[in-house]
């Protein structure tokens, strides 16, 4: 059976969590209208856009399985799990199914280093060199004699390299965590060197995080997974999380499978990390739901806080350098009630992301097993914005300029770069966009030579020569312009 229709069958054979009150009205009525009301980021102005089902979005994307935690009112409301946990096989994926989570490793390694602080057996601002044993950060002359400090790494503002790892697939060698600092055989990533000086910019880093790692063990003595559960996971109610890599028989079978793009499972199903504080955590979205509501509980200074006294909590939240939105393992943005924190993650296979408002008791993680999932995720998490009020990740409205027929037949054609093809055409008075051998889209005109488009932040620029014929396309996308030249 193929992989689309298979989630077309399967993906509304959701399960709810067991103590989950299926049978109250309001609340079978709310998951309803997320499910049923994924949204693009932006529509036309004065326009009422049809919202999208979740199994259509899935099979759209070739996203196999996906699973979601929703807090409100300072608790979790509900928690499903939709359609497989592996392709090819009907396993369902359900609340309880366990997910790489990518750099959602990253705040709860924070939150055992700063509890670590609280005992004393840490210090936030001084040389992290004073206290690693097994390692120690090589000196560099760009440092000027500022320290790598533990503030500096939680928030990667301590001038590191290593924005990310790739992993390792299941039957290739590992590298210890020594050998990952260092680059050594069998890493497959370079060494964690400084390469700006500490304190004076943002530059997201892994490979700050790996430091960490080594800091916590060579500070306590223990093993980073016991030192995980024994800190965080088990005070905060996170019983299926693990930072095991690879995963012990036991719990395999609890496991979702990565998949590509295409929706093709990972070859031994999921890549290794030994990255543990960067990427190691395997989760459920409801166990990082209770992550973040032991950070509300901990900053309202409730007397039953499991992780942090409400000091550390909001030393968690500040950020440390002026024009970051970055504090102590998570993103924070706004103030007061509705101060927003999140982060993401991206393993080889898998995509998840947590947003919360620790002030009002709100949020949602949401997780996939496919390398396609931010995409889908960013439409579930419009569609639970809309139905809880919240003040962030609404739908933007556009204003499409008018334009004739005639005026948009002067950029027909066929455009290339690489091996990529940009058609544009219309239809009547609409006008689309085709992409190599993608679907359709339909694109709308900011102006008479510039047009967007409503499902993705790309715009598209036509451009003219001196005598007015149009030659090429800048295509804007969030990672720079593309210029593509027009062949017909």
């Amino acid at each position: 059976m193929r992989l689309e229709i298979f989630l077309l069958a399967a993906a509304f054979a959701s399960t709810l969590r067991a103590d989950e009150p299926a049978n109250a009205a309001d609340s079978v009525a709310r998951i309803a209208r997320v499910e049923n009301g994924l949204l693009p980021p932006a529509r036309i102005a004065g326009a009422l856009s049809e919202p999208w089902t979740l199994p259509a979005r899935m099979v759209h994307y070739h996203v196999p399985g996906v699973s979601l935690a929703i807090i409100d009112r300072g608790e979790i409301a509900w928690a499903r799990g939709y359609s497989i946990a592996r392709a090819g096989d009907p396993a369902p994926v359900t609340p309880d199914t366990l997910f790489q989570a990518g750099s959602l490793s990253k705040p709860v390694t924070a939150a055992v280093a700063l509890a670590l602080v609280k005992s004393g057996r840490l210090a936030l601002d001084t040389d992290v060199n004073a206290t690693l044993k097994s390692w120690k950060i090589p000196a560099a002359a760009i440092a000027e004699n500022e320290p790598v400090t533990l503030r500096r790494l939680l928030s990667h503002t301590a001038g590191l390299t290593i924005h990310g790892f790739d992993g390792y697939a299941a039957d290739a060698p590992r590298p210890t965590l020594l050998q990952i600092l260092d680059g050594a055989p069998p890493a497959n990533s370079s060494p964690v060197r400084i390469q700006v000086k500490p304190g004076t910019a943002w530059r997201y880093s892994g490979g700050g995080y790996c430091v960490v790692q080594q800091l916590l063990i060579d500070a306590t003595g223990e093993d980073f997974p016991t030192l995980l559960r024994e800190r965080v996971l088990l005070p905060a109610g996170m019983t299926a999380s693990t930072f095991e890599q690879p995963l012990s028989a036991a719990l395999a079978p609890r496991a979702a499978v990565g998949h590509d793009a295409d929706g093709q499972r990972l070859a031994g199903d999921a890549h290794i990390y030994p990255e543990l504080a960067a990427a190691g955590l395997w989760t459920t979205p409801t166990d990082l739901a209770h992550f973040a509501l032991a950070l509300q509980h901990s900053l309202a200074g409730d007397a039953g806080a499991k992780i942090f006294s409400r000091a550390t909590a909001e030393t968690m939240l500040t950020v440390p350098l002026a024009g970051s939105d970055y504090a102590l393992g998570l993103g924070v943005k706004g103030t007061g009630e509705n101060i927003l924190v999140t982060h993401d993650g991206a393993n080889a296979g898998f995509r998840a992301l947590l947003v919360a408002y620790p002030r009002t008791g709100r949020g949602a993680v949401i997780m996939t097993n496919s390398d396609n999932g931010s995409a889908l995720i960013a439409e579930i998490l419009r569609a639970i914005a809309r139905e809880y009020g919240w003040p962030d990740y609404q739908v933007v409205e556009r204003t499409a300029v008018p334009l004739t027929a005639e005026a948009f037949d002067a950029f027909f054609g066929r455009y290339e770069r690489d091996d990529i093809t940009l058609r544009f055409f219309r239809k009547e008075n609409h006008f689309y966009l085709r992409a190599s051998d993608q679907p359709r889209v339909e694109i709308f005109p900011s102006s008479d030579h510039e047009f967007f488009l409503l499902d993705q932040p790309d715009t598209f620029a036509f451009e003219r020569d001196a005598t007015g014929q149009v030659t090429h396309v800048i295509r804007r996308t969030p990672g720079g312009p593309q210029v593509f030249p027009r062949v017909e």
